[in-house]
């Protein structure tokens, strides 16, 4: 019965953990996918609706169409009404991403006002109608995301090449000073990329790496290095000496050993710390905002553009690529992150 309870409890707990995280995704999912109608209403559905119901009558004394429109709960709300199918369609496109022509309009639309007949019209929705209109709206976003990618990666290569040779060294080399040295490289870890952004600008300025891909990156990958060598000296010490002894007694050498014996079995140091540095790059807005002028990464641009937008939908269509990225990145790292506790 213990067992049980303790059981019952984990999952209660992992269901919360859980819920706390994935409710405010979905939201945020069917927010970044609905219309300017749907995203006012209020409260709002849970999940995004692909088709739109319009009630449509036509109105003999004032000579106009009355456009209603059915919730998926059933309410019914007014929302237009004219007699010009141009207008129409264009509100149908802007408010409820329909896109349907004023031609395709007059055929469906004129049924209610020669039978005076109250139509039930379902039209699609163009589901990924937001994150097209983002990119059209706000001038420089597939440039920023080009940029994001590109800092993201160059980061990555940084602190695994440099923090990977670092943790080697450490874990094999007989130096004195060992345990200061690894100590030290964590403490830089600690301090937050923006607290040295300043001094580091001047340096990229002298240097001419200031506002491009290369500089942001090494920056980026100051506090990423040391955690790199943190982890991988960890794992380096853990591989078995005499795996690669072995190695060189068959006749390889060191730098077949290394790609053949020890690399493979450290795969999941590096893929930890690969996530570690991604999320720092990907995330930052604090650094770029002070490095970048014309090369913006995607988490600024969506700071300064959609943090002064009215538009939620915008918002939330900026958060959502800013969280697939990582979301995937990380799904695909997870099976090698797994075996360093596996």
């Amino acid at each position: 019965m213990k067992n049980i309870m303790n059981k019952t409890f984990v999952y209660l707990i992992s269901t919360f953990i859980v819920s706390i995280i994935i409710v405010p995704l979905m939201y945020l999912s069917t927010i970044s996918l609905s219309s300017q109608n749907e995203s006012l209403r209020y409260p709002k559905e849970f999940l995004p609706t692909f088709r739109n119901e319009l009630i449509v009558d036509w109105d003999e004394e004032n000579l106009y169409y009355y456009i209603q429109i059915r919730r998926p709960s059933g309410v019914i709300d007014d929302l237009y009404y004219g007699a010009r199918f141009d207008r129409i369609s264009n509100y149908l496109e802007i408010y409820l991403n329909i896109e349907v022509t004023p031609e395709q309009l007059e055929i469906d639309f004129t049924p209610a006002r020669d039978n005076n007949v109250v139509l039930n019209l379902t039209y699609n929705k163009n589901i990924l109608k937001n994150y097209i209109k983002f990119f059209q709206v706000f001038e420089g976003a597939q440039a920023a995301l080009i940029n994001s990618i590109q800092a993201a990666l160059l980061t990555i290569l940084i602190s695994l090449s440099i923090g990977g040779s670092v943790g080697y060294a450490l874990a094999r080399t007989e130096i004195k000073g060992k345990e200061p040295i690894s100590l030290i490289a964590l403490i830089v870890r600690m301090f937050p990329a923006i607290s040295i952004s300043v001094p580091l600008a001047i340096l990229l300025i002298r240097y001419g790496i200031f506002d491009t891909i290369f500089g942001i990156a090494a920056v980026y990958s100051i506090p990423n290095i040391g955690l790199t060598a943190w982890i991988t000296r960890s794992i380096f010490m853990s591989v078995n000496k005499e795996l690669e002894e072995a190695s060189l007694v068959f006749g390889a050498n060191k730098l077949q050993t290394f790609s053949k014996i020890t690399l493979p079995l450290v795969i999941p140091a590096f893929a930890a710390s690969s996530m570690y540095a991604f999320i720092t790059a990907w995330n930052d807005t604090a650094v770029a905002l002070l490095l970048t002028s014309n090369k913006e990464t995607l988490a600024l641009l969506v700071y300064k553009s959609i943090g002064g937008s009215s538009v939620l939908t915008y918002a939330a269509v900026g958060a959502i690529l800013l969280i697939l990225p990582a979301l995937v990145f990380t799904y695909f790292m997870k099976n090698y992150i797994s075996k360093i506790w596996g």
